[in-house]
């Protein structure tokens, strides 16, 4: 069967309807000489408050960055400012509106212009609570919109025929309208689902009771339940019949199951992250050539900051596939290792003491553990000394405090006479025995 909204006879039926409408109200002489009586008050008063609003609005714009501490604060008052020029407009048609109604001339297109101006204003204040750019435009847009249609007494009809354009899918009647509402109240929802998980978020990471993993999960899993619930609602709220759903639904999840594998996979690999607290937040974790401290645990990737200032986004299911070595897992003490070659003709046991000795000197080597030096191997043409030591401070770097110990070994073997080998290669060259030459049936020796 053709939808409703592709017949021919629809669409002309609604043209008609219109038409009808223009010429009986709009398009009339009497409503064109009433309407055009109330032009020069509307244009007038609209000139005249944005001629004031262009010598007041740059001092106040001044003012407010020289003087107002604070982003927020900042934006709420420019704010502010940009209401001037709607609040000039309407104070003027406030008081052409009274002069017309005292003196008995027509002022239905002010009273319009004056309810358009103060749903404009009020939207705009409510919209600045709203401290996401996108959020708030998305506020004004649709209030406004559905404030003008009141006030233009055009939403009845509007939403009549929003209606009457519609899809039969099964038992499911999906119109445009139904559609237009559930988009509303699924942004009012979720706007609300988003605000009360951020307040229960920052009151969970209060509650000294619970690791840093443990935060991450139940604020994730609030967030989740919030905007599942905020899905609920609005489709609820515009009357959408869950059991009529229920089998597109499930056909829709198998192929959405197929199409988005990656991305469930990372968002069960991020679970069983928080789950088995393998890895939290500020723990000091090396991926590959990737070394860092966790930032933040998303529910797709994890937030890796290195040293150089670079942050890394690791997707969940490579650090739950992958090797990860985690510095700070159980406690923050981690050993490093130095190795050394020392030629044959040194005293070991004297190297060995002072690579202990020049371990000790940088201060972010640990006292205990004490440093500890070894005999590893007897190589071709050197030996190889191996120190190990202990830090506590990961987070600072491993590399830096290598190069500190090994700078200070350098010093101490220079200063006692500790020869490092250097690398030899040798060519040896095998004397030949003389050729010999025949000329005429003779041997001869070659010169």
């Amino acid at each position: 069967m053709q939808p409703p909204f592709f017949e021919s006879g629809f669409i002309l039926t609604w043209l008609r309807m219109a038409w009808d409408w223009l010429r009986a109200t709009l398009l009339t002489p009497e409503y064109i000489v009433y309407t055009a009586m109330q032009m020069p008050a509307l244009v007038g008063t609209g000139f005249t408050a944005w001629w004031i609003h262009d010598f007041v609005q740059p001092w106040l714009v001044r003012r407010i960055q020289a003087d107002t501490a604070g982003d927020y604060g900042r934006h709420a008052l420019r704010t502010l400012v940009s209401l001037i020029f709607p609040l000039l407009w309407l104070l003027g048609l406030a008081i052409t509106g009274s002069v017309a109604a005292r003196f008995g001339w027509p002022n239905h297109w002010i009273r319009i212009g004056i309810h358009l101006l103060a749903a404009w204003i009020a939207i705009r204040l409510f919209a600045m609570f709203v401290r996401e750019p996108v959020w708030a435009r998305a506020v004004v847009i649709a209030i406004y919109s559905i404030a003008v249609l009141a006030i233009l007494d055009l939403l009845d009809p509007t939403l009549a025929v929003l209606d009457r354009l519609a899809l039969n899918l099964g038992q499911v009647r999906l119109s445009l309208l139904t559609v237009l509402k559930s988009m509303f109240y699924f942004g009012i929802a979720l706007w609300a689902a988003v605000l009360v998980s951020r307040i229960l978020e920052r009151r969970l990471q209060h509650l000294p009771s619970l690791t840093p993993s443990v935060r991450v999960l139940f604020g994730k899993l609030l967030t989740g339940g919030l905007i599942t619930l905020a899905v609920l609602v609005s489709l609820a709220s515009a009357g959408i019949d869950f059991a009529a759903l229920a089998l597109f639904g499930g056909a829709l999840g198998v192929g959405l199951g197929f199409g988005l594998q990656k991305i469930i996979s990372n968002l069960i690999s991020g679970v069983l992250l928080l789950m088995d607290k393998s890895i939290k937040p500020g723990d000091v974790i090396q991926i590959g050539e990737t070394y860092g401290w966790v930032a933040s645990l998303g529910a797709r990737y994890v937030s890796v900051e290195t040293r150089d200032g670079t942050e890394y986004l690791i997707p969940n299911e490579e650090i739950i596939t992958h090797q990860v070595i985690n510095w700070s897992h159980r406690n923050d003490l981690a050993r490093l290792k130095v190795q050394v070659r020392i030629s044959y003709d040194t005293d070991v046991r004297k190297a060995l003491e002072l690579m202990v000795e020049g371990a000790r000197r940088p201060a972010r080597v640990l006292a205990d553990p004490a440093p500890r030096a070894l005999l590893l191997e007897f190589g071709e043409s050197f030996l190889l000394l191996e120190l190990r030591f202990w830090i506590r401070d990961v987070h600072n770097g491993i590399r830096n405090i290598s190069s500190d110990v090994m700078l200070e070994i350098w010093d101490l073997f220079r200063e006692h006479g500790i020869t490092i080998p250097m690398p030899q290669q040798g060519i040896h060259i095998n004397s030949l025995p003389p050729l010999t030459v025949n000329l005429g049936g003779g041997s001869q020796p070659s010169a």
